[in-house]
């Protein structure tokens, strides 16, 4: 069973509360044109080991972005499924699992937990009128005649999940689904600044990624939940031996059958990737056939236009092993696809 509400909230933070108490959240409140809401983002498992693993990227890139800045304020309800701005944190290549890293909620000292993390973004999101923060999560309310139990808006009204939500255990297992996991993201516009001299701060979107360590990083496609092979992978500790690192997007001339990936082996071993799949941002699909690379060598795989195909609007490139299980993946933005020229990853 999925989230029941899955979609994203967009609004100007006001105010906040750092997590605290047996069971904390850190909670934003957030106003769009006519509504107030809270975001509840979870700072400390129920469920031991305690700390959330967590990711934040202060340069975050991917072809969502495109989308999110032409959203209205308020919630939007996302469709559970590839290219339709919702996330999945095994599926959308949103950021390398292996970079998550376990941090308490709260330990005496600046900018060591992650309440304090959190709160610097939240704090200047606060601070710049024209900041815009998205949260990712199940929506709740509004709740009539209810006052928020935080910050005292009528009715109560917010959003919760924001963290990931597939692969669970216990209890949690209702929660499974794909396409709709939970996420923090704060837009900061580009400053121009006109004095003794101009200076110019340039546009940043910045991204705070959640999961607990009970998770699992490979689930089932169509309910989310826990897959045998999550033995060893949570969270996910040693980087892919063989990985995509160039891709040749936009061809010039004609993209059907000239679109190419580059992958590398970085084992000391050969590796035979025969029967191996590159998949596309629909999950579109193209075989490998014939490809064996040597330690420290590279590959190019040439798609043939009947599987997958690399949009020029930006996109996903996924590598998936003989089972059809995520082994890398790399993402590009429709700034990237200049014709004729080779993405470096």
């Amino acid at each position: 069973m999925a989230l029941k509400q899955y979609g994203v909230l967009k609004g100007k933070a006001i105010n906040k509360i750092i997590g605290k108490g047996s069971s904390p959240h850190y909670e934003v409140h957030v106003i769009d044109d006519t509504t107030d809401y809270r975001i509840a983002v979870n700072v400390k498992s129920k469920l031991a080991p305690s700390e959330l693993l967590y990711l934040l990227i202060d340069d975050f890139r991917h072809p969502i972005l495109e989308k999110l800045i032409k959203l209205d304020k308020g919630f939007t309800r996302l469709e559970n499924a590839p290219d339709k701005m919702a996330l999945d944190f095994i599926r959308g290549n949103l950021f390398d699992p292996g970079q998550m890293r376990p941090l308490p909620h709260n330990i005496p000292g600046p900018d060591n937990d992650l309440n304090e993390k959190i709160d610097a973004y939240v704090q200047r999101a606060i601070g710049d009128e024209r900041a815009s923060v998205y949260a990712f999560g199940e929506r709740w309310g509004p709740e009539a005649n209810i006052k928020d139990q935080y910050f005292g808006f009528l009715p109560g009204n917010g959003i919760h999940n924001i963290h990931m939500n597939q692969g669970n255990v216990e209890q949690y297992v209702e929660e499974d689904g794909v396409w709709q996991d939970g996420a923090l993201l704060f837009h900061f516009p580009s400053i121009e600044q006109v004095g003794a001299g101009t200076e110019i701060w340039p546009e940043q979107w910045v991204a705070v990624f959640l999961a607990f360590q009970s998770q699992c990083w490979h689930s089932d496609d169509q309910t989310g939940h826990r897959l045998p092979e999550c033995e060893d992978n949570i969270p996910p500790k040693i980087e892919s031996d063989v990985q995509i690192i160039a891709a040749l997007v936009n061809p010039a001339g004609d993209d059907q059958g000239n679109e190419t990936v580059t992958l590398i082996n970085r084992s000391p071993n050969s590796v035979d990737l025969s029967g191996w799949l590159i998949a596309d941002k629909n999950k579109k699909r193209s075989f490998i056939t014939n490809l064996q690379l040597n330690p420290g060598a590279t590959g190019v795989v040439k798609l043939d236009s009947q599987g997958a195909q690399l949009s020029n609007n930006g996109g996903i490139i996924t590598l998936l092993n003989p089972e059809g299980l995520k082994y890398h993946g790399v993402s590009y933005t429709k700034e990237q696809c200049r014709s004729g020229w080779t993405i470096v990853f």
